[in-house]
């Protein structure tokens, strides 16, 4: 059996005025707050970087809701979301990369929408790496970790992805692969090397690849998991309360 569908607002060949400006947050402004943190900073205001992104992407969130606030009970269920991503990736510690951090992002950017995928995202990176410890990491995996949701919540939106287990697990594997894996790699260098070359990424990205497919089949197993059920239990959710239905 499959997992249900979330309503969803009528598809449109168009993106939402909204969804545009959560975009050119989210691909714009957020990558320059990064690159003023390496720039400007050193590296070495990362708690600031980091509190910048998640004002921002607070942005995009609150303008989902257009003509109204976000009641409480929609902020509880991000909420829950963000706390059971924390809690997933505390309690597999001891398992480097093999973390649900990205699958509960993607369930959430699908059962509510990209905005919300990407806030949830950040902020699992945020507040979780009080346990694995800040760094100039942080904002890269904030970063990386909300623009997985964003995607999964967009490409949702317009019937690209499907809320089926099958696609849900292709998109995760590759996102986390790809998106996610390409993006820390990258930081890495820049973080600890002083010279930026096309050699030098291709080793870190070499380098990297057997921890980005232990993180990429983590994500495809925990979605092969928690989809169907965390997919039902909140639709019932959205259809029993009303929320995220603007």
């Amino acid at each position: 059996m499959q997992p249900t569908a979330p309503r969803r607002i009528k598809k449109d060949a168009h993106l939402p005025h909204r969804t545009i400006f959560a975009a050119l947050l989210i691909l714009i402004a957020i990558p320059l707050v990064i690159f003023l943190g390496i720039v400007v900073w050193d590296d070495r205001k990362y708690y600031i970087v980091s509190l910048m992104i998640i004002f921002l992407s607070m942005l995009p969130f609150a303008f989902k809701f257009e003509n109204r606030k976000p009641q409480a009970r929609e902020i509880v269920i991000l909420s829950v979301m963000v706390a059971i991503g924390v809690a997933g990736r505390a309690a597999f510690y001891m398992l480097p990369q093999f973390k649900p951090v990205v699958a509960i992002v993607i369930i959430t950017g699908v059962a509510f929408g990209g905005e919300s995928g990407f806030i949830t995202g950040a902020s699992i990176g945020f507040i979780s790496n009080f346990f694995f410890g800040q760094g100039p990491w942080t904002p890269w995996q904030m970063f990386g970790f909300g623009i997985i949701g964003f995607l999964a919540g967009v490409l949702f939106s317009k019937g690209i992805l499907k809320a089926k287990l099958v696609p849900l697990c292709i998109y995760g594997g590759l996102s986390t692969l790809i998106i996610y894996g390409l993006l820390l790699d990258s930081a890495s260098l820049f973080m600890f090397s002083s010279t930026i070359t096309w050699q030098a990424l291709l080793t870190m990205f070499s380098s990297g690849l057997v921890f980005n497919l232990i993180h990429a089949a983590a994500t495809v197993v925990f979605l092969f998991l928690l989809s169907e059920p965390l997919l039902q239990k909140l639709e019932r959710v959205k259809k029993k309360f009303g929320i995220m239905e603007a």
